[in-house]
């Protein structure tokens, strides 16, 4: 049976404020995810998150729920890009946010990779093994990004 899971975990020095902040706001999440353009996001339950990684297409992530600054959830589609996520398309993504004394501690899980039909050469951007290294490269991106003080 594939995998269907992968989760990460970073301690961040900066409040769960903080990081929240840098995770949802548009100016920041092309900085630590992706291409480096500001992310399109409408942060509410059937938003639309369009998100750009580094290798140049557009994901339209559709949210899942929003609880600040403590859980976000969204549907990814990873597989297909240009195409709005949905149930039957995608994996769920959760980001999972908690004070530890003066860090926070942010715990990235995506699940749903067992029952994802990902098509003939996408494998590269959508599978189990992809993912469970990019989330790892991510999360530093992130700590990395919020603990340089980004504006």
């Amino acid at each position: 049976m594939p995998e269907d899971r992968v989760e990460r975990t970073v301690h961040i020095a900066a409040t769960t404020e903080r990081v929240w902040d840098i995770l949802t706001k548009p100016e920041h999440i092309g900085r630590w995810f992706g291409s480096g353009t500001p992310a399109t996001v409408d942060l509410r339950p059937d938003g639309v998150m369009v998100l750009e990684p580094a290798h140049g297409e557009r994901f339209l992530a559709r949210v899942v729920k929003v609880d600040p600054p403590h859980y976000l959830a969204y549907r990814w589609a990873s597989a297909y890009p240009d195409v709005l996520a949905d149930e039957t398309n995608s994996t769920l993504v959760e980001f999972h946010l908690s004070a530890e004394g003066a860090m926070t501690h942010l715990t990235v899980s995506e699940s749903g990779f067992a029952s994802l039909a990902i098509p003939a050469g996408r494998e590269d951007f959508a599978s189990h093994a992809s993912h469970s290294r990019g989330w790892t490269e991510v999360l530093h991106n992130l700590a990395k990004y919020v603990e340089q003080g980004a504006a």
